[in-house]
């Protein structure tokens, strides 16, 4: 049989080829191609779907689904030739499926419109991305875990305001940066998966037998999205996972700044190693935290792309619209940029060394004055007055008893 020349899925009534500026500014798949993976799931799981139900027969559920796995074989392998003219991953795999199978690869998008089929693999994708970014942060946590378990016991000053505030341990500084928010991944997950888009087809269903319920199940879904119209328009699942992107490179963000300042001259309560830093063209003395620079730099580009894909949606009128296109650069870039961002402030974290002299020397024993109010407070002194007391000891030069010192605060602290 002699295969057709691919061309647009959507020709059939156009009498003019569409213009080489048209098909540049249109084109997703120099992006959208590695949603391959997910696409192709959700195109078998459709095919299946369709032999089941009878709307095509099982030998070509069968073929469109031996078809698919091979494709998905080539491009993971790297051999697979992406065509510019035929748009984006959906029609690139449909076509190569047609010319490899013949009709049976014609009937693939029976009861299915690239409205649906995009929200579905994109949805799939989000839930792949909020669980490998998961998979990092608990790495990077366990990092930080051992970093703590080796120089914890340190002391060094607390700060707010950037001002001395009260001595600390470094596991208890390091260990907040523990606290980083599992959840919003865990969450953005949870809404990738709620609805699949299956079945809704361009906004309103389709006529044929179609059973949504197994398609759902088959691909890791909750349900079927209750609403044709929000499952191809909405992006919800999209904003969650942006949202997690944030969170976790503003924390990244927030660590790179305290390991910027501790490492200046000026503090020097860490050094980072060699392998993480780099040097000047000019001054030859220079050991730049570029890898923490960087991280913190990369955070306004991560929030920017929640508050791109915000503004994209915010004035869209139901149901899809070709805007929704720039949903995936913001999401692909953060994601992106996130993993990276995990696994290069990991290698800073283990590879620095702790200045336990230099940074228990910083402490200012003006910070034990908390401890001396409470002492007077223990004693029955109103609060108020214990601070009022304290705050003229300190201002006039006055010093504080012998016996207070930061092991005894952190201990009594119980840090």
């Amino acid at each position: 049989m002699t295969a057709k020349k691919p061309g647009k899925l959507w020709g059939g009534g156009y009498g003019k080829k569409t213009a080489g500026i048209v098909e540049k500014f249109t084109e997703s798949i120099s992006f959208d191609k590695r949603l391959a993976p997910f696409d192709i799931l959700g195109s078998i799981a459709h095919a299946e779907m369709l032999g089941k139900q009878k709307v095509i027969s099982l030998a070509d559920s069968k073929k469109i689904v031996k078809g698919l796995k091979s494709i998905g074989t080539d491009i993971e392998a790297g051999k697979f030739k992406w065509n510019e003219a035929l748009e984006d991953v959906h029609m690139n795999i449909e076509a190569e499926l047609t010319r490899r199978i013949g009709d049976a690869g014609a009937r693939v998008h029976t009861g299915r419109s690239r409205n649906d089929q995009v929200a579905t693999a994109f949805r799939l994708y989000c839930a792949d991305a909020a669980k490998q970014m998961l998979d990092a942060s608990f790495d990077f946590m366990q990092v930080l875990k051992k970093v703590i378990k080796r120089d914890g016991h340190y002391l060094l000053p607390g700060y707010t305001h950037m001002q001395q505030a009260q001595p600390v341990l470094w596991r208890t500084h390091l260990g907040a940066y523990c606290e980083m928010d599992f959840y919003a991944c865990m969450m953005a997950r949870h809404v990738a998966l709620a609805k699949c888009p299956l079945g809704a087809a361009a906004l309103a269903g389709s006529t044929l037998p179609l059973d949504r319920k197994y398609t759902a199940k088959k691909l890791g879904f909750i349900d079927p999205a209750e609403n044709t119209m929000d499952a191809v328009s909405s992006r919800d699942f999209a904003f969650y996972l942006l949202f997690a992107c944030s969170m976790i490179q503003i924390h990244l963000s927030r660590l790179a700044e305290d390991l910027v300042i501790f490492s200046s001259k000026e503090f020097g309560f860490v050094t980072l190693d060699d392998s993480v830093t780099t040097g000047s063209s000019l001054m030859p003395q220079k050991k730049n935290p570029d890898v923490c620079e960087l991280t913190r730099g990369k955070t306004g580009r991560v929030v920017g792309n929640l508050m791109s894909l915000l503004m994209t949606i915010k004035g869209l009128p139901m149901t899809y619209n070709r805007d929704l296109q720039e949903d995936k650069e913001p999401v692909f870039d953060s994601v992106d940029t996130v993993m990276m961002s995990l696994e290069a402030m990991s290698l800073v974290v283990e590879t620095m060394t702790f200045n336990a002299k230099r940074a228990e020397a910083a402490i200012d024993r003006s910070t034990l004055a908390t401890d001396l109010a409470e002492r007077l407070v223990e004693q029955g002194m109103p609060f108020r007055h214990a601070h009022e007391q304290v705050a003229k000891l300190i201002h006039s030069g006055g010093t504080l008893p012998a016996d207070f010192t930061p092991e005894r605060a952190v201990k009594k602290r119980k840090l």
